[in-house]
């Protein structure tokens, strides 16, 4: 057996001509995908609304969250393939279709397995539209506009996300729990609208399917839903002292390991293994992945921080986020047209968003339980500013260079990358959130039990309230912490691996 060979470009279609009917099909896309990562946000922090209309518990809830991820993730990894074979647009279409259909349909289940059911179908369906922007991006965008193209699909990383609480507060607050999910419809028809009229149709490559890669879908797909699961049920069962756990990530691991292997050897793969010989590619997935486990973080800590400590509900926590989300809209294409100057070198740049987002964590460890809302905004600039600055350089240093037939292959390296890091961002922050403040409740306790006349002070509730609110704090301290060595160690990566990655055409 001989390792991939690239696969052939797509025979009979000649280039579109750019123009407005490409830039709405990719402003369609575009919605499309930000409309699934915000559906996925907004019904996470959403879940005790939920939870209270469908009579489950919390055990139960979290189960929808885990399970659309992994449906998620897994769809992320095999949707180029597909796109490829029935046609970019046909593809996208049905994909968005299907994503709404199951969005109104999932408030409507009659029972909690029906409903578990059509959530991971929609995270099925939802998985499928990052590739896809990706991939729209890197076909139909002039070289001197790629880069913009690109920091739209940026937008997915740095501007979704932040803007799942306020949809949430909103949502729940105001109108009903169902919101939540219906909220989708209208921007999905725009999108379908959009993407018919403006992405050219491919012909069918059904001829495909008699090379298809069956034993890595059989090896693949299991993989990370087993592995995705294991990661965001970990911290709830006790991670290896759960046989689940146990075994759904050691079966996981093995399975991946396999489905590598397979990748390799086969003919067709999912994904181009060899591509990783490119130090640039290497370095923009470890870097991407590290920038995510990042961003997630601190997007979750202050607002967890402002919940248990001074009782913010997502409404009250919206502003902050909001104020982290706007910027980006303008300060992406700012970075985009920056990185798109042949003087400019992009390691600079990412240097300095690295820099920026390790100064915002360390800052943060001067957190006090004093501290509200109005407390985080300076700390945020810093990270309006360092998360465009991050994420831009890695996107043209991950896609330059590439070959037309070897889009998909990086698009998917690319988006599996970027959802397994925000999985393992989730479990890594949940278990250290969970030692961390079992730890400083413990010394805080003790310190109480060696010093009776401070105890005695308080009432019982008063106290066990002020250990609870130390504790957090303390935890939250650590975090920052741990966040910001690591947006510091991946700036000592740089001058490792990657070398200088020009503009696909410099800006006049």
């Amino acid at each position: 057996m001989t390792p991939a060979a690239p696969l052939p470009a797509i025979k009979g279609t000649a280039p579109a001509a750019f123009g407005l009917q490409i830039v709405i099909g990719l402003v369609g896309v575009l919605l499309a995908v930000l409309v699934a990562g915000i559906n996925e946000g907004v019904t996470r922090i959403a879940l005790a609304d939920i939870r209270g209309a469908m009579f489950i518990g919390y055990d139960e809830a979290t189960w929808v969250t885990s399970l659309y991820s992994a449906t998620s993730l897994m769809a992320t990894a095999f949707a180029p393939w597909f796109a490829v074979t029935l046609s970019l647009r046909r593809f996208t279409l049905g994909a968005i279709a299907a994503f709404a259909v199951l969005a109104v349909l999932c408030p409507l289940a009659p029972d909690y397995p029906s409903f578990l059911v059509l959530r991971m179908l929609q995270g099925l369906a939802a998985g499928c539209l990052p590739p896809m922007l990706m991939t729209v991006a890197l076909r139909f965008l002039p070289p001197n506009v790629k880069l913009y193209g690109l920091a739209g699909y940026a937008l997915t990383a740095t501007f979704a996300p932040s803007l799942g609480m306020p949809l949430a507060a909103l949502w729940t607050e105001y109108f009903s729990w169902r919101w939540t999910f219906w909220q989708v419809v209208t921007p999905c028809l725009v999108a379908l609208i959009a993407i018919a009229h403006g992405i050219p149709q491919d012909p069918l490559r059904l001829e495909r399917f008699k090379t298809f890669n069956w034993r890595g879908v059989l090896l693949g797909a299991p993989a990370i839903c087993m592995l995705v699961t294991g990661l965001l049920q970990g911290n709830r069962l006790d991670w290896f002292e759960s046989t689940l756990i146990t075994r759904l990530l050691c079966g996981g691991a093995l399975l991946l390991v396999l489905f590598m292997v397979n990748e390799w050897f086969t003919p067709v793969p999912f994904f181009k293994l060899q591509m990783l010989s490119s130090l640039n590619l290497s370095h923009a997935l470890i870097t991407l992945g590290g920038v995510l486990v990042v961003l997630t973080a601190t997007g979750s800590i202050a607002s967890t921080y402002l919940a248990q400590v001074h009782g913010y509900r997502p409404l009250q926590t919206a502003p902050m986020m909001l104020l982290v989300a706007i910027p980006q809209l303008l300060a992406l294409p700012l970075v985009a047209a920056l990185c798109n100057i042949r003087a400019m070198d992009c390691r600079w740049v990412l240097t300095a968003g690295l820099g920026l987002l390790s100064l915002y964590c360390f800052a943060g460890t001067q957190l006090s339980p004093d501290w509200i809302r109005d407390n985080f905004y300076t700390l945020q600039l810093l990270q309006v500013v360092g998360q465009p600055m991050a994420v831009m350089p890695l996107l043209m240093q991950a896609t330059g260079g590439i070959a037309p037939p070897d889009g998909p292959f990086a698009s998917a390296w690319f988006n599996t990358v970027r959802g397994l890091a925000s999985v393992i961002a989730t479990g890594l922050l949940e278990a250290l959130t969970t030692s961390r403040q079992h730890f400083h409740s413990s010394v805080l306790v003790d310190r109480l039990g060696n010093s009776p006349q401070l105890a005695g002070q308080d009432s019982m509730a008063s106290l066990a309230h002020r250990v609870h609110e130390q504790a957090v704090t303390l935890t939250s301290i650590d975090l920052y912490y741990c966040m910001g060595w690591v947006a510091a160690a991946l700036i000592l990566l740089i001058p490792l691996m990657p070398s200088r990655v020009y503009p696909p055409r410099a800006a006049a």
